[in-house]
Parts: structure tokens; C-alpha cells; sequence
């Protein structure tokens, strides 16, 4: 178990990074011509590997300095803690198919034309990937998303080994670096992260900002909205369109405790592993508390609509993780919109016997498409102007 430096916080007044000290892999640009002469071979990129990539080169990933090899991806894979004790939710790993890739090789990462960074390989493995979707996603099933990007989609071999990077992918949705994001956090102050990766609408709007009267938060505490605007489920909202809907929600609601920021990371839907991932993830960019949803990262099966993962299990499992990280975990409200008294907790709606009013994702798509008017107690106008021009 890690325990140092858990508590600390630097000269800025914002809680260390996971290990602390934040990872900066970016090699200086007058030193990048003689990391760039001793490549020896070219390995192209996936959207899930140039996610990883980034968020190991801006820190993101601190304590890591390469994706993992076959010790510590054995160790989170069997106990979500590398070698060197540190947690970890998920294994960060190169896939390839190439057999040319040997040890010792400096191979460039790129991607869409970009030079990402160049790899020494230290390490490189066939993983037992039965194994791995058992111990990451609790399930060996295709139908886990998950499971089926692992059996489908990553390739034979593993690759570990150091990263030094060159760039940072140029995207659609700019993304902030930890080192930006916690230079804008006030000092001394906590900051509530909030992760999601749909559009957020009302009844979001008033969880997160709620949060911050919860009684672990600071009393001028702020909030970060960190959506993930990479990979994610089939048929979840894209990420460029998700990205116009909260740069136009962060338009309309003008609001000196919230904090905006995207989060170049591909979602796993793996439910408690996911949730410690990203908590790590979260305090590395500075945050101290994280909102955490009844099912948070959960996925249902397609054959029989139950859920992979019990209602509280990621709840539970941040919170047991949460005092190593020197974080704390804030439960999700369960809120709901009343016609006497708009939005409270089900409990409080229920007690009083107030009148509920309900609208599904499905009866939303449907008026989306149809042009009904949406209410606005369900979603923002912002937002639903961006849908509707998707």
C-alpha cells in the first residue's frame, strides 16, 4: 500500500498528484531531433491508444511513465495495484499484431499523420485475455463492451516500456493538461469532480452543483465537469457532438463555481475498476472529492437488459479506495422533478407524496426527432439546439 505524500498538497495550494509528483513525458523541442534518431521502426495508433498515450505524456496517468509490463499489468489485472503498490484500476497497454517488434526496439507512435511519441520497448507478452476480462470486468462476456473491444479489437501481443513524447493529439475538443487545469483551481479550496459522457441536462446540472453543499466539501469549494470526449459505448452520443453541447452549456450558465475541462480518455464501462480509474485520473488534475452515480461506468446486457454490475458496487468500491487516494467520495443524488417543488431527492419527493414528472431517454430521442418541444426542466435549450442540429 501507498501512503505517502497522500495528504500533501503543493506550494499552490492544490492537492499532489497521485505519488506526488505530476509526470510530464514531453521531451523539450530542442532535445526531440535526438530521440527522433534512434527510431527504429513505426507503429500506427488506435483512438484508444492515442488517448492513452496522451494521458500518459500530459501526467493524467501519474504515476506511470510508459504503458505497463507484464508484471504490473498481471498485478492490476489480479488486484487493480501495480507492483510498486500503487492503486490502479485498469492496465494501460500497447497492442500490436507485428512480430518484428522486438525488445530494445524505439519504435514511433503515431496517429492520423501525427508523431505522438516513440516507445522503448522493454516488454512485450501474449496476454491471456479470458483472464483479463474476468478480472478488469467481472465477465468474460462479448456482450460486456468492453470485453468484446479487448477480444475484437486489441491486437495479439502486449507492448510495454517508456514514452517520451513528441505531441499531443489535435483534436476537435481541446483538452486541457493536469498542469493547465490545477493552475486554475483555487488554493487551499476543494475541488468536486464530476465525470460523465453524455450531454448533461438538468436533473446533472443539479446533482453536481449541489454537491458542493455536501458536508465533506469546503464552504467555496468549486466544481471541475470533466466529460470524457473519447471512445466510448456503440451507441453513445458522439464525442464532437457531446463537446458542442457542454462548450454551449458552459455559454449559457454563467456560474463562478463551476470549472470546464475534457478529458481525452476512452471509457471501458468496467463499473467499480472504472470508477477508481478515474478517481485516480481526477486527483491527478487536482481534484479532492468525486461525485459518484448509482451505477457509474455500468452496461447492461443486450439479451436479457440486466445490469454487469450490482447498483452500488462502484460506490462501494471508490469509497473503500478513496482514503489511499486522499480523496473523498460523494454519493449521486437521486434527484427527481416535481411539479410543487422542481428538483429533490426521490426520498423527499416521496415522503411528501409530491407529483413526479418522468421523461425517458427513449421518449427524448423521440421528440428530439420529431421537433416536439422538450421541457425545460428536463434539458437545457443549448443543449437540445446542438442535438437537434446532429
Amino acid at each position: 500500500m501507498i501512503a505517502s505524500q497522500s495528504s500533501s498538497k503543493k506550494d499552490s495550494g492544490v492537492i499532489a498528484p497521485y505519488g506526488g509528483t505530476l509526470v510530464d513525458l514531453m521531451v523539450p523541442s530542442e532535445q526531440q531531433e535526438t530521440v527522433r534518431q534512434s527510431i527504429s521502426k513505426t507503429l500506427e495508433c488506435s483512438d484508444r491508444n492515442a488517448c492513452d498515450i496522451e494521458l500518459l505524456i500530459v501526467g493524467g496517468f501519474s504515476p506511470e511513465r510508459g504503458f505497463m509490463h507484464q508484471a504490473d499489468y498481471d498485478a492490476v489485472v489480479q488486484g487493480h495495484r501495480t507492483t510498486s503498490g500503487y492503486l490502479f484500476g485498469l492496465p494501460i497497454v500497447m497492442d500490436t499484431d507485428r512480430n518484428d517488434l522486438k525488445l530494445g526496439d524505439r519504435v514511433l507512435l503515431t496517429y492520423k499523420g501525427e508523431e505522438l511519441a516513440v516507445l522503448e520497448i522493454e516488454d512485450k507478452w501474449e496476454p491471456d485475455k479470458v483472464v483479463e476480462a474476468k478480472g478488469c470486468y467481472g465477465t468474460t462476456s462479448l456482450e460486456h463492451p468492453a470485453v468484446r473491444m479487448i477480444a475484437t479489437e486489441r491486437k495479439r501481443f502486449y507492448i510495454g516500456g517508456k514514452v517520451h513524447g513528441l505531441t499531443i493529439p489535435k483534436r476537435t475538443f481541446p483538452c486541457k493538461t493536469p498542469a493547465q487545469v490545477r493552475s486554475e483551481l483555487p488554493a487551499g479550496e476543494d475541488v468536486v469532480a464530476f465525470q460523465c459522457r453524455n450531454p448533461i441536462h438538468r436533473a446533472h446540472y443539479e446533482l453536481f452543483t449541489r454537491a458542493l453543499s455536501a458536508q465533506n466539501v469546503s464552504k467555496n469549494a468549486v466544481v471541475l465537469v470533466h466529460p470524457t470526449c473519447g471512445p466510448t459505448q456503440q451507441d453513445d452520443i458522439p464525442g464532437v457532438v457531446r463537446f458542442q453541447t457542454y462548450e454551449s452549456l458552459a455559454s449559457e450558465v454563467e456560474n463562478p463555481r463551476i470549472r470546464w475541462a475534457y478529458l481525452p480518455y476512452a471509457m471501458h464501462m468496467a463499473g467499480p475498476r472504472e470508477a477508481l480509474q478515474h478517481m485516480i485520473i481526477r486527483r491527478n488534475y487536482g481534484c479532492t472529492h468525486f461525485i459518484i452515480g448509482r451505477d457509474m461506468a455500468g452496461c447492461k446486457s443486450h439479451l436479457n437488459g440486466e445490469d454487469f454490475y450490482g447498483a452500488y458496487e462502484a460506490q462501494d468500491f471508490a469509497r473503500e479506495c478513496a482514503p489511499e487516494l486522499a480523496m473523498e467520495t460523494v454519493p449521486s443524488l437521486n434527484l427527481v422533478y416535481t411539479e410543487e417543488e422542481g428538483y429533490v431527492t426521490a426520498e423527499h419527493a416521496e415522503a411528501r407524496g409530491l407529483h413526479v414528472k418522468k421523461l425517458s431517454g427513449t421518449q427524448f430521442r423521440k421528440m428530439l426527432r420529431s421537433g416536439e418541444e422538450i421541457p425545460e426542466w428536463f434539458a437545457f435549450r443549448s443543449v437540445v439546439k446542438v442535438l437537434r442540429a446532429a
